[in-house]
């Protein structure tokens, strides 16, 4: 089968090659990938940044396909399914736990730069019938990410939620707020950005280029109250304006790390606020699952910037690398 394979921690260390094909085993089912998408783990590992990672690897971590062939004692799947393979295929449900982090596609199994890839059939979720193969690469870990930002403030109509940028994680979460009836301030560096987030819900939206302080914008916005949910998707440089932001009792779902890992805190705000700070990698398989059951009711279409092709890898690194010129996500059709 055709792959394309990193060999090295390096945005240039693409190659492509001829592997055998893969044989699904017992509880397994053989995907035929359609399309990938990435995302910034993606990145962290063709540029060393995330460990575990033993090189060549077939990379790419969210991808979405259709079963070519099951393994012995697989039932409740047929061949021709629609599917999308879990980042994490052994991360079944429950809270997370070592065990579950061992295998993870694109980084220590093969990820979905490639014709057919074996994975387990429990860690398969049907793709929504009104999705293309495309968008529904989108799904697995940006879709999972923002299901469980939302939950976890237990939103609902009245709820003020704040999202930074227009990456993935932070328009499936305005898509899955609007869904549950909450009012969304979205920020961004870019005018045209911010008009696109309106034309997907966004209520309120704040330049942070003109106005840094989106955090007191934020405030100003709720007349005091401050946001029942902030998703902080960028990290370290803007953690405390996240807590700002929040309201008392409110939740910080942090899961960004492109502004930094390390994060300068006033204590005091999180116990005066009675803030719940949540951390979050990725989610389960029945995560997911419940991630594309909102999306099938609510026909969310995932927003994809761009689309590149097999021989276009290397460019859609770059692209995602590059950081901030794109809006939602970034997809690789076979």
């Amino acid at each position: 089968m055709k792959a394309i394979e990193l060999t090295a921690p390096d945005l240039g260390a693409f190659r492509r090659t001829e592997l055998d094909e893969p044989r699904p085993g017992r509880g397994e089912v053989l995907v035929r990938l359609r399309a990938a998408a990435l995302n910034y783990v993606d990145v962290a590992i063709a540029t060393g940044a995330f460990p575990g990672a033993a090189f060549p690897l077939i990379p790419v971590a969210d991808g979405a396909g259709e079963i070519a062939a099951l393994g012995e004692g697989v039932d409740g799947l047929a061949v021709g399914d629609r599917v999308i393979p879990h980042f994490m295929p052994d991360w079944q449900g429950g809270a997370i736990a070592p065990r579950h982090v061992a295998a993870m596609r694109g980084i220590t199994r093969p990820g979905s730069l490639a014709e057919y890839v074996a994975v387990p059939a429990a860690s398969l979720v049907a793709l929504p019938a009104h999705l293309d193969f495309v968008q529904g690469a989108t799904l697995p870990i940006a879709a999972t990410t923002a299901w469980n930002a939302v939950r976890s403030a237990a939103l609902r109509p009245g709820s003020v939620v704040v999202l930074l940028g227009t990456g993935g994680v932070s328009l499936f979460a305005l898509q899955f707020a609007k869904a549950s009836g909450a009012t969304v301030i979205l920020a961004s560096s870019s005018d045209e950005k911010l008009e696109r987030a309106r034309r997907l819900g966004a209520d309120h939206l704040v330049n942070y280029r003109a106005t840094p302080a989106w955090d007191e914008e934020a405030l100003k916005l709720t007349g005091g109250r401050g946001a029942d949910l902030v998703v902080e998707t960028v990290g370290g440089a803007t953690f405390a304006r996240a807590l700002n932001a929040a309201a008392m009792g409110g939740t910080v779902f942090t899961v960004g790390f492109v502004g930094g890992t390390a994060a300068s805190l006033d204590l005091l705000t999180i116990i005066v606020k009675a803030l719940r700070i949540v951390g979050n990698n990725t989610g389960s398989v029945a995560d997911l699952a419940e991630a594309t059951r909102a999306i099938a009711a609510h026909r969310i279409v995932p927003a994809i910037d761009r689309v590149f092709g097999l021989d276009e890898v290397a460019a859609a690194y770059a692209e995602l690398a590059a950081g901030g010129r794109h809006f939602g996500k970034l997809a690789i059709a076979h």
